[in-house]
């Protein structure tokens, strides 16, 4: 069951407590969920062909990488995506543009450093641009985050992707909701647990992905939609579960995303 809406906050920017910090109070239920298959949708326009259909690649193209919210072009509305390192962001990227490499995979978790904004076309063609005025201007964008949680790094790098993740959630104008995505196979961590209870904390809007579902057995599935579900104080049915791999839930993904950045 999703939490009451909240009203909305009358500025972007706020005092906030640290991204993932230690905490010896649970995380309190986190924000709406991505609705399944099985929830209603809306059946007008693109989205109800595209229910019938399947749903196309979404257009996006690479636009900049930057180390600071500040230096990345606006935007009328943004969607991020947020996770542990490893959790599988650039793949999932990749797999609703219908692309291999636009977002770049690594073998090594952490290889995420800076925030990586991609432009959301409407048009499967992206639009032409003269040559001496560069690529034109986004209108709406996917944001891929540093993940969290990565250990290998110095305290001082790990405290600079926090401050970099903090400044973006927190006062980046067009950002509209954040896709917290959590491994499947694995489950909510403790960290994914602080990061939800976070964004609530912070007033964030924001939905929960689980990724890798090929990952789990078949015949345990259902516990672990149960306990996924539950790790993240959400309903079963309120977390979307997909596969880069497999290409399972990725229509469901690419629908919704379409949705959020182009609300037509």
């Amino acid at each position: 069951m999703s939490p009451t809406p909240k009203p909305a906050p009358a500025t972007k920017i706020r005092a906030s407590k640290p991204v993932a910090v230690a905490t010896s109070k649970p995380a309190q239920p986190a924000g709406r969920a991505l609705p399944t298959t099985g929830k209603a949708l809306p059946t007008t326009g693109q989205a109800a062909r595209a229910a019938v259909k399947g749903e196309r690649p979404l257009s996006l193209r690479f636009v900049q990488s930057a180390t600071t919210w500040t230096q990345l072009p606006e935007t009328t509305r943004e969607v991020a995506f947020v996770g542990r390192s490893n959790v599988g962001k650039s793949s999932l990227i990749n797999a609703v543009a219908g692309r291999k490499a636009l977002a770049l995979v690594s073998k090594t978790p952490g290889r995420t450093r800076v925030i990586n904004l991609f432009a959301f076309d409407r048009s499967s063609t992206p639009p032409a641009h003269d040559p001496a005025s560069g690529p034109a201007a986004p209108t709406a964008g996917v944001i891929d985050l540093p993940g969290y949680g990565y250990a290998t790094v110095s305290a001082k790098e790990q405290k600079s992707w926090r401050q970099m993740i903090e400044g973006y959630l927190l006062e980046r104008p067009s950002l509209d909701v954040v896709l917290v995505l959590v491994d499947g196979e694995i489950g909510p961590t403790k960290l994914d647990q602080q990061m939800l209870a976070w964004l609530r904390d912070n007033e964030v809007d924001h939905r929960v992905i689980a990724t890798k579902a090929d990952k789990v057995k078949a015949t345990k599935r259902d516990a672990r939609r149960r306990e996924l579900a539950k790790g993240c104080y959400l309903d079963t049915d309120d977390v979307l579960w997909v596969s880069a791999a497999g290409g399972a839930g990725i229509d469901d993904l690419r629908r919704q995303l379409r949705l959020l950045l182009d609300p037509r």
